[in-house]
């Protein structure tokens, strides 16, 4: 980065007050071009890095400003079940390279965030797995990422706070990183929860004491849904707060995978949410370069 405006940290960009551009969904991307039902995405930053670069150009060329590293599942759990638990700081190291490299080609500040997912463990007591050993993944992750040259770490699709914390701790621990939590949240007949039984309002409590930057919640149910959860985690905290919405509730047509919120529909929400002030906007499962252009184009104007 040379210029004065490509120097501004990631933290001093949201300070600016003005609705932060991220991209979208990676499985979806991925799966596009070639990932098989059921096969390591991250693995592919070995065996097709051509591809998880094209993936980080594509939603920088379509306005995105922070682009996610392929490295959801990385996590010595999650990789173990694929053969690769002794390969977890090759893959998120990578994984992070690949989107910086293609960060630093665009023009204006652009930003890479390293994405840690859910382990897949049951803690104790509700499991077996101990937290310390949950904890040690997510330093393992975290620390290849920071070596990789990511700007921020996002532990998104959280669905156990306890776990969320356990990743917020291992990564202000052991980096010098900002760090976001967004956890994800269904809609019953008394409101929005966890699956381990959280609010928003106890989620942003929880994660703010352990130490997160940014709060905010991904996945869902599509984009009006993540309207009102805007409106919840806007009303529950004056920091920072992060939104990637999926684009709808995937539908099977044809014997194939839908998700049926179209670009044109999503950037009525997305307007919505940058009004409401927002800091990062962007897509989870089922979103395209398509949706994040419209994304770019709703906010921006």
């Amino acid at each position: 980065m040379t210029t004065e405006t490509k120097k501004m940290t990631f933290l001093e960009r949201l300070a600016e007050g003005t609705t932060l551009i991220a991209d979208g969904a990676t499985g979806t991307y991925l799966q596009a071009r070639g990932l098989e039902p059921g096969g390591d995405p991250e693995a592919m930053n070995v065996t097709e890095p051509e591809t998880v670069r094209g993936m980080a150009a594509d939603y920088l060329a379509a306005g995105s400003e922070l682009v996610q590293t392929n490295s959801f599942g990385g996590s010595r759990f999650m990789q173990a079940k694929y053969g690769y638990g002794d390969q977890v700081s090759e893959l998120n190291r990578l994984a992070a390279q690949h989107a910086r490299g293609e960060a630093d080609k665009a023009d204006g500040p652009r930003y890479v965030a390293g994405s840690m997912g859910p382990t897949g463990e049951l803690i104790v007591p509700v499991g077996e797995t101990e937290p310390d050993d949950v904890f040690q993944a997510f330093a393992e992750q975290a620390k290849a990422l920071e070596m990789g040259g990511v700007d921020v770490i996002v532990i998104e699709t959280m669905i156990s706070v306890e776990e969320a914390k356990l990743a917020v701790r291992a990564v202000k621990e052991h980096t010098n990183l900002p760090v976001a939590a967004l956890t994800t949240f269904d809609k019953g007949p008394r409101g929005y929860f966890t699956m381990m039984g959280d609010t928003p309002e106890s989620a942003v409590e929880a994660l703010s004491k352990e130490g997160a930057d940014i709060l905010g919640t991904n996945c869902g149910n599509g984009i009006d849904v993540m309207v009102e959860l805007g409106e919840r985690f806007r009303g529950a905290t004056d920091g920072p707060v992060w939104l990637n919405s999926n684009a709808g509730i995937p539908l099977i047509r044809q014997g194939q995978l839908i998700y049926p919120e179209s670009p044109e529909q999503m950037a009525v929400g997305f307007k919505k949410l940058s009004e409401m002030g927002v800091e990062i906007i962007g897509g989870c499962c089922g979103t395209t370069p398509d949706h994040i252009k419209a994304l770019a184009q709703a906010v921006r104007g």
